[in-house]
């Protein structure tokens, strides 16, 4: 591995290392996320050491997801699930502004919990657990009491937040809700001073392009890899 990296260079080692080291389990060594947020773990380096301490945290029953600036190796006594490429996304300059006509965004909670994973389950934004709407604040858009859509955020890292989640109804999509509730995701967060970023599939043309049309450039492509026992 290089030296010295930037702390989206490995996000998931920044974050559980760092901003959110009260979600993390594991040690120096390796440390994966509270499982009911979700299936993110980060080994220090290849070392052989830190590899078995990784391979030591993935579930008996699930995966473990790596997500790095490099190609990372399988764990000895752990089976690649898959791998693919993630455009890391950083947003540049102000917020977009909220549009006119844009639906009321209300904040979601935990009493929100169940059809929020009911959403996520149909149009999978990412991994989702029982815990991951409490990453950090989660907005919503409702209709004649249905949660048509939602956004919120994921990892943190020293001035920064990630947007996450985004999620919509397929019989909800094309009324501008993604766009909305990014920019208000985005709008809070740089409120609190912290600059937001994303990660979208490489190969997801579409929201690459909604993303670039909210003010985020890519900065550099990162490489997940799951794994299991």
């Amino acid at each position: 591995m290089g030296g010295d990296h930037h702390p989206l260079d490995r996000p998931v080692w920044s974050t559980l290392t760092g901003r959110q080291a009260h979600l993390a389990e594991g040690d120096a060594q390796a440390v994966r996320i509270d499982l009911r947020y979700g299936p993110f773990g980060a080994a220090a380096d290849w070392g052989a050491g830190a590899q078995a301490a990784l391979a030591a945290l993935v579930p008996d029953d699930g995966e473990l997801w790596i997500v790095e600036d490099e190609p990372w190796p399988v764990p000895p006594g752990t089976r690649e699930v898959k791998r693919a490429l993630l455009a890391q996304m950083v947003a540049v300059g102000a917020p977009p502004p909220a549009r006119d006509g844009e639906p009321p965004i209300i904040p979601l909670s935990d009493a929100d919990a169940a059809e929020m994973a009911a959403l996520a389950g149909h149009a999978r934004p990412g991994p989702w657990g029982p815990a991951t709407h409490r990453y950090g604040p989660f907005f919503g858009i409702r209709e004649d009491g249905r949660l048509l859509a939602m956004a919120g955020q994921r990892m943190l890292m020293p001035g920064m937040a990630e947007v996450s989640g985004v999620a919509t109804w397929a019989d909800c999509r094309g009324r501008g809700f993604a766009r909305a509730l990014i920019g208000h995701v985005m709008r809070a967060m740089m409120a609190r001073g912290e600059q937001p970023f994303l990660h979208s599939y490489a190969d997801n043309a579409g929201a690459i392009a909604l993303y670039e049309s909210l003010g985020f450039r890519i900065r550099r492509q990162v490489h997940v890899l799951a794994i299991a026992r």
